[in-house]
């Protein structure tokens, strides 16, 4: 293998015409750039320089390996100096992939603040639900997911490879028309919207919301199913149906024409960020992490 300080030392030879001249330009003795050729040599398997008398020239094998041994040095130093800024947080890039509520009101805020505070670091985001969200972020095609899980439904091990940084707590709460009969309620228990049509959300949400309702002895009948929270409320609003929504989405769309209701018992999702150990040291992966915690109140 070939080393850069070796090919450093032949440079200094090539230029300098001998051993000692090389040295006094590396700040070094001359039996140390002789020991560095030979090894240079051994890793090469073939003579860089020849003597005769007082005078020293490189061979063919020589002069072929000083010729790309700039290139070689250049681009090392162009990676040194890149890793560098990645590491100071004068560059670098996170790929952020996260739900559409989460998009819409942590995300925001977070690279924001990760911006003012480090220009130099790229933040591109995609949109996914769990479990897709973290599928990506195990096979590399992402660096940070902004995920969630209900508080009773998290299978055991799940994200046990994973870095998890909780967040938050969200809360569902039950979403009516605004002239619905429990609209200007405090609190609804959700066995008394057994009657009711329901519109359903992403396909994670719809199966916490049918075993919530199994729980409390009904099945829900679902007319409207939709991944957008807009389209929910909306059909809220048009006296369509019923809903229940985290209240991280409610946040995110102005509810016209729906009333949003406090839901018992109550039924929560745990909004964690999740990354890689490895990813976890990356520099920018971990000031988007914090500035996400920030953004969630935890810090």
């Amino acid at each position: 293998m070939i080393e850069a300080r070796h090919l450093r030392v032949l440079r200094a030879v090539a230029a300098t015409g001998s051993f000692s001249a090389a040295g006094r330009e590396l700040g070094c003795t001359q039996p140390a750039v002789s020991q560095q050729m030979k090894a240079l040599e051994a890793s090469v398997g073939t003579p860089l320089v020849v003597r005769s008398g007082r005078e020293m020239r490189l061979t063919q094998a020589g002069e072929a390996l000083v010729r790309h041994a700039a290139g070689i040095l250049a681009g090392l130093t162009a990676a040194e100096e890149e890793v560098a800024a990645i590491a100071g947080l004068r560059a670098g890039r996170v790929r952020l992939v996260s739900f559409p509520s989460g998009s819409s009101t942590l995300v925001p805020t977070a690279l924001a603040a990760l911006r003012a505070a480090h220009p130099g670091t790229r933040v591109s985001l995609e949109e996914a639900e769990p479990p897709q969200s973290v599928r990506l972020l195990r096979e590399g095609d992402c660096d940070l997911a902004l995920a969630f899980r209900y508080e009773g439904a998290a299978l055991e091990g799940e994200w046990d490879d994973l870095v998890v940084r909780p967040l938050l707590t969200d809360r569902l709460v039950a979403l009516v028309p605004e002239r619905h009969r429990l609209a200007r309620a405090g609190s609804v228990a959700i066995r008394e919207l057994a009657e009711e049509s329901w519109i359903a959300g992403c396909p994670r949400c719809r199966g916490q919301l049918v075993e919530v309702c199994e729980s409390a002895g009904f099945t829900p009948r679902i007319d409207f199913a939709t991944d957008d929270y807009p389209a929910v409320v909306g059909l809220v609003g048009a006296g369509l149906g019923v809903a229940v929504l985290p209240q991280l989405a409610i946040e995110s769309v102005r509810p016209r024409g729906a009333r949003t209701v406090t839901l018992e018992p109550a039924v929560r999702r745990e909004i964690v960020a999740l990354t890689l150990p490895d990813l976890a040291r990356v520099p920018a992966v971990a000031a988007t992490l914090e500035q996400l915690a920030v953004a969630a109140g935890r810090k």
